[in-house]
């Protein structure tokens, strides 16, 4: 398949697996060896997060009164050394606090995970591994507080969580909703938080593997067509992906990804045991 056609599709798979709790690096390397795709750039880590990047911008635009009330909010907060009554700055030191686990476990380890999970029958293991997470937060999670009611501790145990989701199949959004839950916040509330504290993550990395892509640290031939429109693609995706995913967790609960992930480690053992290309 053409390698701009090949971009599109994993900017579409990466905008709405990104937001959705079913893991958008899982699907990054899953979706390229389910359909016999092996071109160097679409498969490069560099691409992908350059696609993580369109998402990014997805957040910005989505949340953008978020942001503009609560970047302000943090710097006041600094400038009068007091957060008093304010649940802007209160919140906005919360993020901060948030992604402290996951700069630390990343510039740590982020090139030994990715580099040893980087494989579909893993892929496949923690996928089901997300699941029974999710599962589990849907049962015990109280579901009664709101964003508001973010203690300090909630907010470094879901960034701790957010941390794990370094490892494909896990899902940012899906194990940081599920510390959310665990944490006793509803479900649109466990779903926003995530998405706000991602924001910053999403940043740093990007900007990281920007400058291994100027540089010529990649690895690969940036190729700039098929890079913009895989980044449109995401942008796209992803802000009907976050506009979905909220609108359905205030009535829904996850049963829905949980299955999703079940059958997706299924696709992928079935490809693995050799019995995908007899189905095909």
């Amino acid at each position: 398949m053409d390698q701009l056609i090949q971009a599109i599709v994993m900017g579409v798979v990466q905008g709405l697996t990104e937001f959705l709790p079913v893991s958008s690096s899982g699907h990054l390397i899953i979706v390229p060896a389910l359909l016999g795709w092996d071109d160097p750039f679409i498969e490069s880590l560099a691409f992908s997060v350059m696609l993580h990047l369109g998402t990014l911008l997805a957040l910005l635009a989505f949340f953008r009164a978020d942001w503009l009330r609560l970047v302000p909010a943090w710097f006041a907060s600094i400038r009068d050394r007091s957060i008093g009554g304010d649940p802007d700055r209160r919140l906005a030191w919360l993020l901060a606090l948030s992604t402290i686990p996951a700069v630390i476990v990343g510039l740590l380890l982020n090139d030994l995970i990715e580099t040893a999970f980087r494989e579909a029958r893993l892929v496949a293991v923690t996928l089901v591994v997300g699941a029974a997470i999710l599962w589990l937060a849907e049962r015990v999670g109280s579901r009664t507080r709101a964003i508001s009611d973010v203690s300090a501790r909630a907010a470094l145990g879901i960034g701790v969580a957010q941390a794990l989701a370094l490892v494909p199949g896990i899902s940012r959004s899906g194990i940081s909703i599920s510390a959310g839950l665990f944490a006793g916040l509803d479900r649109e509330a466990a779903a926003r938080f995530s998405f706000l504290m991602a924001t910053p993550i999403t940043a740093g990395a990007g900007a990281y593997e920007t400058r291994k892509l100027l540089t010529g640290e990649a690895g690969v031939d940036v190729q700039v067509a098929p890079l913009v429109a895989g980044m449109i693609a995401a942008v796209v995706a992803g802000f009907a992906a976050i506009a979905i995913l909220l609108r359905f967790l205030r009535t829904h609960p996850t049963t829905i990804f949980i299955v999703y992930r079940l059958v997706l480690a299924g696709v992928v053992v079935v490809a693995w045991l050799g019995l995908w290309d007899r189905a095909v």
